[in-house]
Formats: C-alpha cells, sequence, structure tokens
C-alpha cells in the first residue's frame, strides 16, 4: 500500500486525496490535491507536482490530462501527484503566496514549523525526496516563452548528468541547463540524491493546449524512459543553453519585437524598437551574443529598465 496525503492504493490501484498543510483564515483545513496511481509491477517512483506558482497554470493541464490515461494495471512503478502546490495563490490566480508573499519555487526544501509556503514547501519536498525522479511542472508565468526544461543543479553537481538525461527524455526540444536560485526544488532535491527537473512549459495567461500537449508528451516520454510502461520512446536531440542574457528597455514607450520566439539570434541583431505612443522610434536594442530568442514579455507597454526579453546562449546540441 503506498499514501500520500489521505490517497492510498494498493498495487494496481489509483487513488486521490489531500494533503494537509495548515488552515485558512477561517480555521477550516488547507489540503492540496494528490493522487496516488500504485502501479501493478515493482518499479522506480516518479514524484510530479504542479502550480508551484499559483499562475502557472499549463502543468494543472498536464496532470489534468495524464492521470486519466493512466492504467495501474499496466504500470510498473508508483506516480505520486500534487495537482496544486501553491493553494491559496492558485485560488485568486496570483502568483505568489498571498498568505505571506512569498514565491513557492523559492521555499524548498521548507520548513514544517515555518511561514505557510514553507510548510507546504516541506510537505511536498518530503515526498520528492522519496522517489527516484522528479518533474516540477512550471511555466514562464504569463509571459510569452518557448517550451523548454530547466536543469538547475549546476553543471559540476553530482546528479547533473542524472538531471539533464532526464531533461534531455522529457523532450520539449530545448534545454536551460544553468544553475538555478536558491530555494527551488530542481535545486534542493538533488543534493539528497534525487534527479529533478523543470519543464517551463511556455507562458500563457490561463493556459496554452499546444503546450500543455508538449507537457503530456514528456510525461509519458519519462514514464516509458524510466520503465514505468512498456511502450516505444523515439528520442530526439534537443537544443541546450547553458546561457541566458536578459534585456531590459532603454526608454519608456513601447516594445516592436524584430524577432520571434525560437529564432535564431547573431550578435549586433536587433531585437527590439521601443517607440513612442506617435510611432517615433526611442531606441533600438541589439543582442549582446548569438543565441536563440527565449522570452518576451506580453504586453508592449514599458518603462525605463523594465524587463523586455531574454537570449539562450552558449549552445549546443545534446
Amino acid at each position: 500500500m503506498v499514501t500520500f496525503g489521505t490517497a492510498s492504493a494498493a498495487p494496481g490501484e489509483i487513488d486521490t486525496g489531500r494533503l494537509e498543510v495548515g488552515e485558512s483564515r477561517d480555521g477550516s483545513p488547507v489540503g492540496l490535491p494528490v493522487a496516488v496511481v500504485n502501479g501493478a509491477g515493482d518499479g522506480k517512483t516518479l514524484y510530479m507536482q504542479a502550480a508551484s506558482d499559483g499562475d502557472e497554470l499549463n502543468g494543472v493541464g498536464v496532470v489534468q490530462q495524464v492521470l486519466p490515461q493512466l492504467d495501474p494495471a499496466e504500470l510498473s512503478g508508483t506516480i505520486l501527484v500534487c495537482g496544486i502546490v501553491n493553494y491559496h495563490a492558485f485560488q485568486v490566480a496570483e502568483h505568489r503566496n498571498p498568505i505571506d508573499d512569498t514565491k513557492m519555487n523559492r521555499a524548498y526544501p521548507g520548513d514544517a514549523a515555518g511561514t505557510s509556503s514553507e510548510r507546504i514547501a516541506a510537505a511536498t519536498y518530503d515526498a520528492a525526496v522519496g522517489a527516484d525522479l522528479v518533474l516540477d511542472l512550471h511555466q514562464g508565468s504569463t509571459s510569452r516563452m518557448l517550451d523548454e526544461c530547466r536543469v538547475r543543479c549546476g553543471t559540476r553537481h553530482r546528479l547533473h548528468e542524472e538531471c539533464l538525461e532526464l531533461a534531455k527524455v522529457f523532450g520539449c526540444g530545448y534545454i536551460l541547463d544553468q544553475k538555478g536560485p536558491d530555494g527551488q526544488l530542481a535545486r534542493a532535491a538533488p543534493d539528497e540524491g534525487v534527479p529533478t527537473i523543470d519543464p517551463e512549459l511556455g507562458g500563457c495567461v490561463g493556459w496554452d493546449e499546444e503546450s500543455i500537449q508538449t507537457g503530456v508528451e514528456g510525461v509519458f516520454n519519462v514514464l516509458t524512459h524510466y520503465g514505468f510502461l512498456n511502450n516505444t520512446l523515439s528520442e530526439r536531440p534537443q537544443t541546450r543553453a547553458t546561457g541566458f542574457e536578459q534585456y531590459g528597455s532603454p526608454n519608456g514607450g513601447l516594445v516592436d519585437f524584430a524577432v520571434d520566439l525560437g529564432d535564431r539570434v547573431s550578435r549586433g541583431q536587433t531585437l527590439f524598437e521601443v517607440t513612442s505612443v506617435f510611432g517615433q522610434t526611442k531606441a533600438e536594442v541589439t543582442a549582446d551574443s548569438p543565441g536563440i530568442f527565449w522570452r518576451s514579455r506580453r504586453l508592449p507597454q514599458v518603462a525605463t529598465g523594465e524587463y523586455v526579453c531574454s537570449v539562450g546562449t552558449n549552445l549546443d546540441t545534446v
């Protein structure tokens, strides 16, 4: 029998329940939606979670589509799922937990006696580090971004190759292989010996069906490669960036992009112009390095110094 929160499943069974992480302001219990899929055969354990940031919904869409397709009778191993991590932010469609104004993916490994976010992080971290593999499903918030996987442990980490292999198998097409900030699950769990990646499934307001399908395919790629399912997997080369350059606006005005997501850019190539409301050019911003146009803001209006876009650099194929 495998238990996660109130979900409990014997071999060949699936169950859903709640993982209690405290109480809301009216004193009612707060429980994260969780599921256990316990395969009929022996195998590894995969932990998967979504909506660590409350407005990143594509991962929730992946969970919603993957779970009904799983037949425990045909599965070897166990899958543990937390469908919504940042419960309070999800309720109000915000990025950060409004109870303590915290970005959840900076709170790991958490503290079972700490703030709201630290308690949620601690509860989900316990499940993550008890698994053999971890998928922490994200998206580029509400900006526009490529579908990509992030390896966040750093290239010198003892588990780097295992994390990179997991990202290659997931197969978004693009990998950002760069050490992440402290407090990320994909930084913390490898320290406990668990390969972990952070698939960033595009970026949108609400959710995007194309990015969700990329995530669904990625999950089934992982389940096949690591022996949970007896399927055929055809892996394809991934484009990896180990650098990531961000560009802000030198002026206030309206942004007009000269390139689109996924375009290759050369050093000195125009990325965007800033114009006045009357169409007069105020600034032209060019790429500092060759790379791939990776991410951009959604709204055209910018203030001086405000974030506009990012370019993935130091490219190779893995």
